[in-house]
């Protein structure tokens, strides 16, 4: 059975349910075997969305090494990286040394990464700031779609989503943002209504939200998101096996019931403060 697809946006392409995500061992220096291992493991799982990050220590690295070795998959596979920089001119440096690092003449998404406080937007929309570069970037083909990151403000990014003119969001999507409010209620709706493509992040919260004690999988936690009819989630991968278990959560996904969302929810409830840590306030 293969992965299901959902449209990239408003135009496309099709990518994948679940992406492999820019944490998990791709987010380290020098386990070159294991990281190549992971993403080798994903192609041959049917995964074609692969996120990174210039801030995600080697991962462009070693999504370079492989792209050197496999060119001849690249447009099968839906290459994303982002960049910090709030200036039009480290902007166009990043994405610069991106596509050499990783071997590419363009990305399929180019985010603004960690959009966090109002300076961060002042400085990015601001003349000769990242917008510009971002903008300028998709005009030329260097990037396929531009987008926003965030995890910290939902009000942030919902400024983000309402006045820049950027094709996708990557967001927290957990059970999490469902009791405390903020990002799915408000930023997800707007996402939505605008036809922007939607990834979901902090699926498994780092691992943290995984108990086997009362029966929270990975799978649960990826349905949730699934369920909130993003167009995909990312989960970073420390193994193969834990890659062959986000395909096959991808492959057989069946949408939450209220019964078992409102279990999710109401265990959750108690300790949602404490594990929006990705929020950096509680």
């Amino acid at each position: 059975m293969i992965i299901a697809t959902r449209l990239f946006g408003k135009t496309g392409p099709a990518v994948t349910r679940v992406g492999l995500g820019g944490e998990g061992v791709l987010r380290t220096f020098g386990r070159e075997a294991e990281a190549q291992a992971v993403i080798e493991e994903a192609v041959r799982q049917g995964i074609a969305y692969f996120d990174s990050a210039q801030a995600y220590a080697g991962s462009e690295g070693y999504y370079g090494r492989f792209w050197k070795r496999h060119g001849d998959l690249r447009d099968g596979i839906f290459q994303t990286s982002k960049s910090a920089s709030r200036t039009k001119a480290g902007a166009k440096s990043d994405l610069a040394q991106t596509l050499r690092t990783m071997n590419l003449d363009r990305l399929d998404l180019w985010q603004i990464h960690d959009v966090r406080t109002r300076q961060d937007i002042e400085e990015i929309e601001s003349p000769g700031g990242a917008l510009e570069a971002f903008v300028e970037a998709r005009d030329a083909g260097l990037a396929g779609n531009v987008g926003v990151t965030g995890h910290h403000d939902p009000h942030i990014l919902l400024h983000a989503v309402e006045n820049w003119p950027v094709d996708a969001v990557l967001m927290p999507v957990n059970p999490v943002e469902a009791v405390i409010g903020g990002f799915l209620d408000r930023v997800l709706p707007a996402v939505r209504d605008r036809g922007l493509a939607i990834i979901g992040m902090k699926v498994l919260g780092a691992s943290h939200y995984i108990s086997p004690q009362t029966g929270i999988t990975p799978d649960l936690l990826i349905r949730f998101a699934l369920s909130k009819e993003i167009t995909t989630a990312i989960v970073g991968c420390k193994s193969p096996r834990e890659v062959q278990a986000l395909a096959d959560a991808g492959r057989d996904f069946q949408p939450l019931t209220d019964v078992e969302e409102n279990r999710l929810l109401k265990l959750f409830r108690p300790l949602a403060g404490k594990l929006a840590f990705y929020r950096g306030i509680y």
